[in-house]
């Protein structure tokens, strides 16, 4: 894909960065009135400026309204922009840390056994928690467990017999992928919850519906924790595209930054999976988009993927709740688009990964 696509060259990361910025937000409010009831977009307007900057008076507009489109509507679109940014930041991160162009929460199964340790919190762990202090956070503990625990199986899996090589990392992602979805599986039908069931089905193929602000800043949080963190990284991970020994001959400690960059991605990916389920390959798709447009130069290369995974998660949720009167799991749309974008990358050899432009 980014041996077909022309860098623009000719426009500046900060303009390409503000454009970005300015479809995020038209998408953002665009998505903030699409829902059952139909709201005029001029009202979503008014109440957007009135709750964010004290801007005009909405007292003409029903309380039900503004109740609508502030409590429900608005915090499903930020979530959707907060999970985009979430998991094109955490694919960015691990196709640097393991220099492959295949890495993603997804692929190599640390969604799945996030996903596997908050269906244990949700079905079964609610007796085992009960009067505990993790009584309040036992999907969330439960889920960042689950992805650490992935994580190292993944990586530990992929070393065997050698050194990690992209094949092997992608195997290992899949075997481990398998073993969690099928412990989620047995979970769910040993559990006799019929409700609980259904919840969990639909979770597990990913939603943004989320109840208030209260969800949003679960995420926002832990994003905003390792976008600071990150931010600081951007010559590690630009060493690290460059294979292990020159970023040991720059300087860069590999083995230590990797388990620090392992525990904050997979928390954040703990806390994404337990608000919105499982949500594939928009770590894959961004950073490769990103690269096409600016280069694989990470001081570029990770505002733009974050912004661009933003606006594929707004788009995605809008078409999920567009064509049918039920609405499609996200999960669903993101896989429609990303396994072929996924089989691309494996079948054409010209790929070019490495290297800092």
């Amino acid at each position: 894909m980014v041996g077909t696509m022309n860098k623009l060259g000719n426009i500046s990361t900060a303009w390409l960065t503000i454009i970005l910025v300015v479809i995020m937000l038209i998408i953002l409010i665009f998505s903030s009135f699409i829902g059952v009831v139909e709201i005029p977009f001029e009202t979503v307007l008014r109440i957007w400026g009135n709750q964010l900057f004290g801007i005009g008076d909405i007292s003409d507009i029903r309380p039900a309204t503004v109740a609508i489109v502030w409590q429900l509507y608005a915090p499903r679109a930020i979530m959707g922009v907060l999970v985009g940014a979430s998991l094109a930041l955490v694919g960015v991160v691990m196709q640097a840390m393991v220099q492959n162009p295949l890495a993603d929460p997804y692929i190599l199964g640390i969604s799945s056994g996030a996903s596997l340790g908050a269906t244990f919190a949700i079905l079964m762990g609610a007796t085992i928690l009960a009067g505990s202090f993790m009584s309040g956070w036992g999907v969330e503990i439960f889920a960042f467990i689950g992805a650490i625990l992935s994580s190292v199986f993944v990586f530990t899996l992929s070393s065997f017999g050698g050194r990690m090589t992209a094949t092997k990392l992608v195997l290992s992602g899949v075997i481990i992928s398998s073993i969690c979805s099928a412990f989620s599986n047995l979970i769910v039908y040993l559990v006799p919850d019929a409700a609980g069931i259904r919840s969990i089905t639909f979770w597990l193929m990913g939603s943004l519906s989320v109840q208030g602000f209260e969800s949003v800043w679960m995420v926002g949080l832990p994003l905003l924790i390792c976008l600071i963190f990150f931010s600081t990284q951007l010559r590690s991970l630009n060493a690290m595209m460059l294979g292990d020994d020159t970023a040991t001959t720059l300087g860069v400690n590999l083995s230590s930054l990797r388990r620090i960059y392992i525990v904050l991605t997979s928390l954040l990916i703990a806390f994404v999976v337990c608000k919105c389920g499982v949500i594939g390959f928009v770590g894959l798709i961004t950073p490769h988009v990103g690269r096409a447009l600016v280069g694989t130069n990470h001081w570029k290369l990770v505002p733009v993927s974050i912004l661009l995974g933003a606006i594929f998660m707004l788009v995605a949720d809008i078409v999920a709740r567009s064509f049918t009167a039920a609405e499609i799991p996200i999960g669903i749309i993101t896989a429609i688009c990303g396994a072929p974008v996924f089989a691309y990358i494996m079948i054409k050899k010209s790929y070019s990964f490495g290297g800092s432009n």
